[in-house]
C-alpha cells in the first residue's frame, strides 16, 4: 500500500512539523561546532572548500566524514579509510531496522529520501516519539521525521562550509571538540533500554579506551565490532 498526503488532515501534519522543529533544535547546538570541526578537518586533510562541501553533501555522515578526513591527513591506505567509513556507518543499518516497523506504507521515494537524511539525533527523537504513540499515522510520522532531518541537514552543511572556509583559522583554544563526544554520549544513554544494549555500550567503550593507540583509528573498528557482537550475543542468549 502506498500512502498519499491527502490521507491525513493538514492540521495534523502541521502539528507534526512544528513538533519536529521544536524537538530537534536543541541538538543543533552540538551540530554546529561538530560541522565546523569537520569542515576544518576536510581542508586540513588537503581537500579544497568545494571538495569538502561536496563530500559532505554526498556522504552526510559527520562521524565517518571526520574519521575519513583524519585518516586522509595521516596518509592512511584507501582500504582502511573505506573500511572505517563502512564500519562507522553500520549503525544506520540498525537505525533503519528499528524504525522500519513504524514506517510501513511509505512510498519508495520517501524511503530513499529518509535513508539519505537519516541522522543520529533525529533517529533518537523519532523513535522516542513513535514508541510513545503520539504520531500514530504514517504521514505525520513522515512529516515529523523529514522536518527534523532536513533542518539538521541544512544546519550541518552550512557549518561544514563555514568550517572549511575558516579552516585552520579556528583557534585551538576554542576547544570545540567537546561537542562531538557529548552529542554521541547523549544518544548512547538514550538508546540504552535493556541489558544487551547496555552490554554493547560498555564493551565497545572499554575496548575503545584500550585500543585507542592502534594506528589509523583501527581501535574504533575493533570497538564497534566487539560492542555489536557482545550485545547480539547476550540478546540471542536471552531469547534462547
Amino acid at each position: 500500500m502506498e500512502l498519499s498526503p491527502d490521507e491525513s488532515h493538514p492540521a495534523e501534519s502541521r502539528k507534526a512539523a512544528s513538533e519536529g522543529v521544536r524537538d530537534v533544535w536543541p541538538s543543533l547546538l552540538g551540530v554546529v561546532p561538530f560541522g565546523l570541526i569537520t569542515g576544518a578537518a576536510g581542508t586540513g586533510a588537503g581537500l579544497s572548500v568545494l571538495q569538502t562541501v561536496t563530500s559532505s553533501v554526498l556522504l552526510f555522515a559527520g562521524a565517518s566524514q571526520l574519521a575519513a578526513y583524519q585518516l586522509m591527513g595521516a596518509g592512511a591506505p584507501v582500504l582502511v579509510i573505506v573500511l572505517t567509513v563502512a564500519v562507522v556507518n553500520l549503525r544506520y543499518v540498525m537505525y533503519s531496522a528499528s524504525l522500519a516497523q513504524y514506517l510501513v506504507g511509505w512510498k519508495p521515494w520517501w524511503k530513499v529520501l529518509g535513508a539519505y537524511i537519516l541522522v543520529d539525533q533525529v533517529y533518537a527523537l523519532a523513535l522516542h516519539r513513535f514508541r510513545e504513540g503520539h504520531l500514530s499515522r504514517p504521514l505525520p510520522r513522515w512529516v515529523y521525521y523529514i522536518t527534523g532531518s532536513v533542518l539538521t541537514w541544512l544546519v550541518w552543511q552550512v557549518a561544514v562550509l563555514m568550517g572549511a572556509w575558516l579552516g585552520a583559522k579556528v583557534p585551538p583554544s576554542w576547544s570545540l571538540d567537546f561537542a562531538i563526544p557529548l552529542s554521541f554520549l547523549a544518544m548512547v544513554f538514550a538508546a540504552i533500554r535493556d541489558r544487551p544494549t547496555a552490554l554493547a555500550a560498555l564493551a565497545s567503550g572499554m575496548v575503545a579506551m584500550f585500543a585507542a593507540t592502534l594506528p589509523y583509528n583501527l581501535g574504533l573498528i575493533v570497538a564497534a565490532l566487539v560492542g555489536i557482537g557482545a550485545g547480539m550475543g547476550l540478546e540471542r542468549r536471552q531469547h534462547g
